[in-house]
């Protein structure tokens, strides 16, 4: 029998998958990228926000399709969405067949056979498994979906925060970090399969040990994987300005190994919302981590903005476009607020209307789009060490990423070179070309080019 997977959302769900991919695999069922030729196919959903349920309810209805029309047996939905909607979900698709919670992942292979071995059977009845997400074990083997140069590393699972616009606490429960042991362990396993580039995440990875050892940990667990493997970029997402100690800081800065870059989200820089989003610390410590961060030679910081959040005034917008502006974050994202139930911010007057909030998000991603590209026009010329991705035959090039770049988030760096370069090699480009977000070299190989 086989069986196909849709993973949707962020790295830390796409590793849920992979979990799911391993357990499948070990039963004895073949594994299929065509949802075509699928019996059974698997949707780990996100429910985030809205447009990311969106998602899922567009790929739950592409496949419901091939139930319909192309002899798909059954549809097992995993993942955010299934937590958080399990009724809905069972009441308004019919042809869902399975609903499995975040902490019921390791009962994949046993929701498989319900759907298929016991329907066979003649019973109707949909599987369903809601295990308690917050006893559930955390991680477990499993079968990388990235290419194989790198991988993701989760190194806990929920969170304690309770911003005010988020349902993660709700969905995936309260944090928990994995042993350090564990972890360690995986980035010896995650080594030996060719890993080069190990990118550190959780819902908030600098709260790291605090429930396991009273204390934040990431500094010592960076430096145990640092003496144990060899693995060359270890790059950190999801850091949360407020837990950015001292310590952090100066293990970043005297290993080479870590990438000076590190994802920051901040969301806003008003004190009045950020008291109203629930966030901890306030615009003068956020301002202080950044100058401690822009200390380190090289740094490249990533930060997320939320704009429309309920009640942000002209004047609060006209603060965070300045620090923008002044700030000069390398990399940015901006989002408008999506109000979500079950959430502080849902019941919250002063919800901002929805075009305000468009207008407000393109205004901020303009003047960061200004700030990249004098940021890239600066690498002309320069020489930057780029982990090669793949070549593509049509344009002939290849492509890869600088340290400065996160997969599946920043841009790329493209480049020609007369030799073939495998994927996973690291070479020195020379940029010559900037492409909005991307750049365009040589490779140094060639060096009469």
């Amino acid at each position: 029998m086989k069986v196909g997977f849709v993973s949707l959302g962020c790295p830390k769900n796409q590793l849920d998958t992979e979990v799911m991919l391993h357990e499948v695999a070990s039963a004895g069922y073949e594994i299929t990228p065509e949802e075509t030729e699928a019996d059974v196919v698997i949707i780990n959903t996100c429910g985030f926000i809205e447009s990311a349920k969106q998602e899922a309810i567009e790929n739950i209805l592409d496949v419901a399709w091939l139930k319909k029309n192309r002899g798909l047996k059954a549809i097992v939905v995993t993942g955010c969405l299934a937590e958080r909607y399990r009724e809905q979900l069972l009441d308004e698709f019919p042809e869902i067949d399975a609903v499995l919670g975040v902490g019921s992942i390791h009962n994949i292979v046993e929701a498989i056979e319900a759907v298929t071995v016991k329907k066979k059977k003649g019973s109707k009845r949909k599987y369903t498994s809601f295990e308690d997400k917050e006893s559930v074990r955390l991680g477990g083997d499993r079968i990388l979906t990235t290419p194989d140069h790198m991988a993701y590393l989760k190194i806990a699972e929920g969170c304690d925060n309770r911003c005010a616009y988020c349902a993660i606490p709700l969905i995936r429960g309260k944090f928990r970090s994995r042993p350090m042991e564990d972890l360690v362990a995986e980035a010896k396993q995650l080594e030996a399969l060719g890993v080069k580039e190990l990118c550190v995440v959780a819902q908030d990875t600098t709260r790291y040990g605090l429930d396991l050892y009273g204390e934040y940990k990431l500094s010592e667990l960076l430096q145990r994987i640092i003496a144990e493997t060899n693995i060359p970029w270890i790059r950190l997402l999801y850091c949360y300005p407020d837990k950015v100690t001292d310590e952090l800081i100066e293990t970043i800065r005297n290993n080479d190994r870590i990438l000076k870059y590190i994802d920051l989200p901040i969301q806003h820089i008003s004190d009045h919302m950020l008291k109203a989003m629930n966030r901890h610390g306030d615009a003068a410590m956020i301002k202080d981590v950044i100058r401690k961060l822009r200390s380190i030679d090289g740094m490249i910081i990533r930060t997320t903005f939320i704009v429309g959040f309920p009640g942000e005034t002209e004047e609060d917008f006209c603060e965070l476009c300045e620090f923008v502006k002044e700030t000069k974050f390398d990399r940015a994202g901006v989002f408008t607020y999506s109000r979500e139930e079950d959430t502080v911010a849902y019941d919250m007057p002063d919800q901002i209307d929805e075009q305000v909030k468009l207008d407000r998000m393109d205004l901020v991603m303009r003047e960061q789009l200004e700030i990249n590209e004098a940021n890239n026009q600066k690498m002309i010329d320069k020489i930057v060490t780029v982990i090669c991705e793949d070549y593509d035959p049509v344009s002939e090039v290849h492509f890869g990423r600088s340290y400065a770049d996160a997969p599946e988030i920043d841009g790329k760096v493209y480049f020609r070179s007369d030799k073939r370069i495998a994927p996973g090699s690291f070479v020195k480009v020379r940029i010559r070309e900037v492409l909005d977000y991307d750049l365009l070299g040589r490779a140094l190989i060639d060096q009469n080019k």
